[in-house]
């Protein structure tokens, strides 16, 4: 595939390195500043670019038929926008808070854990993030995906940060540097505590999954997430 990296951090430099290991282009790495895009010469877009630039680098591969994979996180307020613009267009989108395989395993993991302790009132639910300080924003994408799911089978009604509440599933995030991304859901009683966690050690898994989004998304139309890519559905 040949392949325009939006954003060329850390995540891009890895998805970069990974992508010609798999025999892979990578054709454009676009930063904020560059205008001037043609979108001809590639066939897939990845984006983890910042939360200000996301949607316009996303809208503009869909009105230009480019396929894209997006990691960014910072700018749902305009995803419906945005899949609207994919359908207009007739392209593919995939969008996941998180690529790595083994977190995407971990938010079925939680959601199954939520439905089995959904009457158990005595334990109490919290969640904790940490990751490198660099992190724009708070708490991170994977961790409201987390939350989601537990809000879908529990009494609880909305996630909160750094808040406490008898309805509110609070959320503690921590930014610390050299940390990839650690997650975490405590299940509280008088007399235990059941934990899941997930600790990445790296980036590597969050690029490739990216790339084997990218590889899965050729010759599709429509929205699709990781439980498509990882058949979890």
């Amino acid at each position: 595939m040949r392949i325009a990296l939006f954003g060329y951090g850390k995540m891009g430099r890895m998805i970069a390195e990974l992508a010609a290991e798999r025999n892979h282009q990578i054709v454009a790495k676009i930063d904020i500043d560059e205008t001037e895009i043609d979108f001809s010469t590639f066939d897939v877009a990845i984006d983890f670019s910042t939360p200000d630039a996301a949607f316009n680098n996303i809208t503009a591969c869909f009105k230009n038929n480019v396929p894209v994979v997006s990691g960014t996180t910072g700018w749902l307020h305009d995803f419906e926008k945005a899949v609207e613009i994919c359908n207009q267009y007739g392209t593919a989108f995939v969008y996941a808070s998180n690529f790595s395989l083994g977190v995407n395993i971990f938010f079925e993991l939680n959601a199954y854990l939520a439905k089995m302790m959904s009457q158990l009132e005595q334990y109490k639910i919290s969640m904790e993030e940490i990751h490198h300080t660099q992190k724009l924003d708070a708490p991170s994408g994977t961790a409201i995906t987390l939350a989601e799911g537990i809000l879908q089978h529990s009494r609880l009604t909305q996630w909160k940060l750094e808040e406490f509440g008898k309805d509110i599933l609070p959320i503690t995030s921590k930014r610390e540097e050299k940390v990839p991304g650690t997650h975490s859901v405590d299940y509280k009683s008088e007399v235990d505590t059941i934990q899941i966690k997930h600790t990445a050690h790296n980036r590597k898994g969050f690029a490739l999954g990216a790339l084997m989004a990218a590889e899965w998304l050729q010759n599709k139309k429509g929205i699709f997430t990781m439980k498509d890519v990882l058949s979890l559905n």
